[in-house]
């Protein structure tokens, strides 16, 4: 199975694809999407829109992870965010690829065992189960990469609950 994860945002929106071949999973491709604060919203919308259907058609995920955005303190903020997460899903949606939502808990929970991890300790455990180097940078991108963990785990556990019935 192959899973792109995204880290909403609409100045930096973080990419990463996962790949699960038996008991490995590995890190395929991730990095950020950027733009910049003196854009207008709809260009910057547009150009996420288009990079995250390029990813898409360049990658081929079978499936795709968003993080849902998490209740801010700042109203303005949180708008931001929700405007970027309806935009990956529209990619995905526009692509017929199925889409998946997670909690920032959900996915500390899945890959850190523990849903109040720190951003540290959630990016350290990524780099342990991806087997790579070095922690993943930008941080959007580690979490993108989390958030396809996350779904690689509870795909898992919804195909057990399956076979039980």
């Amino acid at each position: 199975m192959r899973v792109l994860g995204i880290d909403p945002g609409t100045r930096i929106m973080g990419y990463g694809i996962v790949e699960e071949r038996g008991d490995i999973l590995s890190a395929v491709e991730f990095g950020a999407l950027t733009s910049s604060e003196k854009t207008p919203i709809a260009e910057r919308l547009a150009g996420i829109y288009r990079d995250l259907a390029s990813i898409i058609e360049q990658y081929h995920p079978d499936e795709v992870a968003v993080e849902q955005p998490f209740f801010a303190k700042n109203a303005r903020s949180a708008l931001a965010i929700g405007r970027a997460q309806s935009i990956a899903l529209l990619a995905a949606a526009m692509q017929k690829i199925p889409v998946y939502e997670y909690t920032p808990t959900q996915v500390k929970s899945a890959v850190a065992s523990y849903g109040a991890s720190s951003k540290e300790q959630v990016q350290e455990m990524v780099r342990l189960q991806l087997c790579l180097t070095e922690t993943p940078q930008p941080n959007d991108a580690a979490d993108a990469l989390a958030v396809a963990i996350c779904h690689i785990q509870q795909a898992h556990l919804r195909h057990l609950l399956q076979e039980e019935t």
